[in-house]
């Protein structure tokens, strides 16, 4: 049985480390790097998301390139942060933290992104190996379907199970946590694929 006074000392370091992970994850990098570059508000082109894709649609496949690996970027360091501070429970909780933070961010009013490139900042961070085969389904089905949301969408939702392959039951409780997020957050493109109406990759927006 764990020990309570452990317990007890853990719980207020999990919480800092959570608000740390939150306000990394919350940065808007879409955003700020448009904005930099003279390009105006992101969320008013395209889909209004604040992510690498629709920055895309600004023209600049650069600041997409940046805004993709700075989200990646911002999941990869809180949970690095929580391993050597925290171990396991440390990863946890920084992924979730900076997840809902990309999410949710409260400098946007709680409306953030769609989480991809966080999502895979964090599996990497937290199981570099659930993270290449995350890359691999990802890159499989994008090339077969032509979809980049139907690729995300199936990569995540394998990603808890391999975990589970890899005996990493904790993080595939989170993962499986942060894919219905991202599921969540894919609604509108679930709807569209269904419908047949979602955009396919190099197809004119």
């Amino acid at each position: 049985m764990p020990d309570p006074a452990g317990w007890a000392a853990t719980w207020p370091q999990l919480v800092i480390l959570f608000v740390f992970a939150y306000f990394c994850g919350s940065i808007p990098f879409g955003l700020i790097f448009t904005r930099f570059a003279g390009l105006g508000d992101v969320r008013k082109i395209g889909s209004g998301n604040i992510g690498a894709t629709n920055v895309l649609r600004t023209g600049r496949k650069d600041l997409a390139a940046l805004t993709l690996l700075f989200d990646a970027v911002k999941g990869v360091v809180p949970v690095i942060v929580g391993a050597y501070t925290l171990g396991d429970d440390g990863v946890a909780v920084a992924a979730v933290g900076a997840f809902l933070g990309h999410l949710f961010p409260v400098w946007l009013k709680f409306r953030g992104g769609k989480g991809v490139a966080t999502y895979v900042g964090c599996l990497f961070a937290a199981f570099w190996p659930a993270g290449l085969s995350f890359a691999v389904i990802w890159i499989g089905v994008a090339y077969l379907m032509r979809y980049s949301s139907l690729a995300a969408l199936l990569a995540t939702l394998a990603t808890p199970f391999v975990l589970v392959a890899f005996d990493e039951y904790l993080y595939a409780e989170v993962f499986a946590l942060l894919t219905a997020f991202l599921w969540f957050k894919h609604r509108a493109n679930i709807r569209r694929l269904v419908a047949g109406e979602e955009t396919r990759i190099g197809q004119p927006k």
